[in-house]
């Protein structure tokens, strides 16, 4: 399931990195990534924090310098093209980042100004940013009085106020309620649509299974690539969903157990995730727990995208203990 996708042709890819690391010191924070990000579509990085879910980010923006390796964003080598990139990628990152002693209108007028656009282009595009996102009645209240929503949907209309052919958006939902992040997702859509491609990061399960793609990051490494449903096929584990009237012993018992990769709790529930290789999981689970006196209903189960990231960072990190 690990490293980068084959059998793009460059000019079909808006990024390509190329054993991409970072270091801080003695820490790794991106270690020989190499990644493949085809044009049009949404593409996902899926780690904790971290994970090197920014650093990557910023490495391809140009903001930083890498310490190992070489990247192409949208045919331009960076960071040592990164001047003329600028112009064609947006940049939205984990903090508000707008001035808040200013008007919606204000800022957006700011950023325009920034990327050079005409006085005409400039009020044509602020205007449809503002009809757009929904901030037409906000234009005129300072940034500093927005909720979290509505802050999220100005720092998406200012980061694509120049029609950029990529987005970068670093973990861009992290403050905000659940219907504003349903928002925010189907306006990403339609950008996608416009023919705009789509880098963002998240720690969000649902909001990873939402991409066209996904490389899941931990402590700096890529441990798996591949569109979701791909990932959760071509797990290496099986999932047993286990219920019972004592859950918590249930936890206990599994938790000894060598065959047990990882146990999660769903209130009277667990997903427990064995190998492949014990054959009839329900059936092994079951005997399990039959050895140490407890009665549960075992059935085999579909994986979801949290039993992919839990097995793929758990097999990394057994590799690197080894």
């Amino acid at each position: 399931m690990t490293g980068a996708q084959q059998g793009n042709s460059t000019s079909e890819l808006a990024i390509e990195a190329r054993g991409l690391s970072r270091r801080f010191g003695d820490v790794v924070a991106v270690s020989g990534l190499d990644l493949q990000v085809p044009k049009g579509m949404v593409y996902g990085f899926l780690g904790p924090n971290g994970s090197g879910k920014s650093t990557t980010i910023r490495l391809l923006c140009g903001l930083l310098l890498p310490s190992a390796g070489s990247a192409r964003v949208l045919g331009h080598e960076v960071p040592g093209d990164a001047e003329r990139l600028k112009h064609k990628i947006g940049y939205m990152t984990q903090r508000f980042s707008l001035y808040e002693d200013m008007t919606v209108l204000e800022n957006l007028d700011f950023i325009a100004r920034i990327y050079g656009l005409s006085r005409a282009l400039r009020r044509a595009r602020i205007s449809d940013a503002l009809q757009q996102y929904g901030l037409g009645e906000l234009q005129h209240h300072f940034a500093g009085t927005l909720s979290g929503g509505q802050r999220q949907r100005l720092s998406l209309a200012a980061a694509t106020l120049h029609r950029p052919q990529l987005l970068l958006l670093d973990e861009p939902t992290s403050a905000v309620d659940p219907q504003s992040r349903r928002d925010f997702w189907d306006a990403l859509f339609a950008l996608v649509e416009q023919g705009t491609t789509i880098l963002v990061s998240t720690h969000y399960m649902d909001e990873a299974e939402r991409c066209h793609r996904l490389a899941i990051l931990d402590r700096g490494v890529l441990v798996a690539d591949g569109a979701p449903l791909q990932l959760m096929a071509d797990m290496d584990c099986a999932v047993v969903l286990v219920e019972s009237s004592v859950p918590r012993k249930v936890q206990r018992a599994l938790a000894a157990q060598e065959t047990v990769r990882s146990i999660t709790q769903l209130g009277m529930r667990q997903r427990v995730l064995v190998p492949h290789t014990v054959g009839r999981p329900a059936e092994h689970v079951r005997g399990l727990l039959l050895a140490v006196g407890i009665e549960a209903q075992c059935d085999d189960t579909a994986p979801s995208l949290e039993d992919v990231f839990v097995a793929v960072t758990q097999a990394s990190r057994s590799e690197k203990a080894a």
